[in-house]
């Protein structure tokens, strides 16, 4: 068993574990990056911090998330603070975790993302490591 924030990405349910989360909030202005990834909306000041603003809906190769985006799973990857843009924020629940099933096909960029399932009140959710989300040039840099 274990403990699942529950959002929404790009209109569908999705669970995190909550390992994978810092923090959750609303973000301010976000200011644009001149010659970065795509799926980085930007830079936004939090808590003092400079933090990476990461469009969700980009970052899964999907339609970009909406400029009026303002929640955020705030994540720490290799050291850093990513704001991954969610549509929506549920609740923390506790979930037994399954793996993905060898013949489960996702497309896009969440094929990438998804690294097991949950069942919530009979449907399934998709557990997603944040981690996947950060473009991997922004990592190395």
């Amino acid at each position: 068993m274990g403990l699942f924030l529950i959002a929404h990405i790009a209109g569908r349910g999705v669970a995190i574990e909550t390992s994978q989360v810092d923090s959750v909030v609303d973000i301010a202005q976000v200011i644009a990056v001149p010659r970065t990834e795509a799926a980085v909306r930007g830079l936004v000041a939090l808590r003092s911090r400079v933090v990476t603003v990461i469009d969700t809906g980009t970052a899964l190769g999907l339609d970009p998330t909406p400029a009026s985006a303002r929640r955020a799973v705030i994540t720490r990857v290799d050291g850093h603070l990513y704001a991954i843009l969610v549509d929506e924020l549920e609740d923390v629940s506790v979930f037994e975790a399954q793996p993905l099933s060898p013949g489960l096909a996702l497309d896009h960029g969440w094929a990438r993302a998804g690294i097991g399932l949950v069942e919530r009140d009979g449907e399934p959710l998709l557990i997603v490591d944040l981690a996947a989300l950060v473009p991997q040039q922004t990592l190395a840099a």
